[in-house]
């Protein structure tokens, strides 16, 4: 058998290093991506950006400009207002399948405690990139206790998406706090076997995210039209 090439594995480092940049703002929207200087910023060759680009265009995140060239694709209101109608769904279900399983699985409860708690150490001073994978943590603790693979499975692919408007709403300071007394009242409701309202309330942060989410888009779009005339 012939050895196996390393490169894949550099293209998957590559493509989460971008995505980790597009997901937290630091490669903002409109952001004009240079491939030789972002591989110089990297450390690597031009050959596994490239390959990660390609992936991460796929996927909708990035945008064709210009000769050979992307940059990261902006926000739509209206398609983020679609996602989150449809993670509303998928997560009501989930916070109440993880209610009936509550009772049952300790170690599932113990997660979706844990995530509760860190999330709950944030303050003023907390990063972005920290404030997104504390939320990422608690929902996918909920999935996780739902005991059905498949709802962690289908909101996986739009993941990247989800992420790149949970940076936009938790940059305010007013909603990082909100969204994590949000969170606790989920997780209360899950924890108390209140599969009805632990589904009620998990749709209903969804909703709030995603019109929280379109309303600052639209928003920044007008400011820009202004600036624009």
């Amino acid at each position: 058998m012939n050895p196996l090439d390393p490169t894949p594995n550099l293209i998957d480092q590559v493509y989460a290093r971008i995505l980790e940049g597009i997901a937290d703002h630091s490669l903002p929207p409109g952001h004009r991506i240079r491939q030789s200087e972002l591989a110089e910023r990297l450390g690597v060759s031009r050959q596994p950006v490239s390959h990660a680009l390609h992936l991460l265009h796929r996927q909708g995140l990035v945008v064709e400009s210009g000769r050979k060239g992307f940059e990261v694709t902006r926000l739509d209101p209206v398609r983020i207002r679609q996602l989150y109608e449809v993670r509303s769904a998928v997560d009501g279900l989930a916070a109440r399948l993880a209610a009936q399983h509550a009772t049952t699985d300790a170690s599932g409860r113990a997660d979706l405690e844990q995530a509760l708690h860190a999330g709950r150490h944030i303050d003023d001073t907390t990063p972005l990139a920290t404030l997104i994978a504390r939320d990422d943590d608690f929902h996918r603790a909920i999935y996780r206790l739902s005991g059905n693979p498949a709802i962690e499975e289908t909101v996986t692919s739009q993941w990247p998406h989800m992420r790149r408007s949970m940076a936009m709403v938790l940059a305010e300071l007013n909603y990082r706090v909100s969204a994590w007394d949000e969170h606790e009242d989920i997780a209360a409701r899950i924890l108390a076997g209140d599969a009805a309202g632990a589904e009620a309330a998990a749709q209903m942060h969804a909703l709030t995210a995603g019109r929280t989410t379109e309303e600052h888009l639209k928003a920044q779009a007008g400011r820009r039209a202004s600036k624009a005339a």
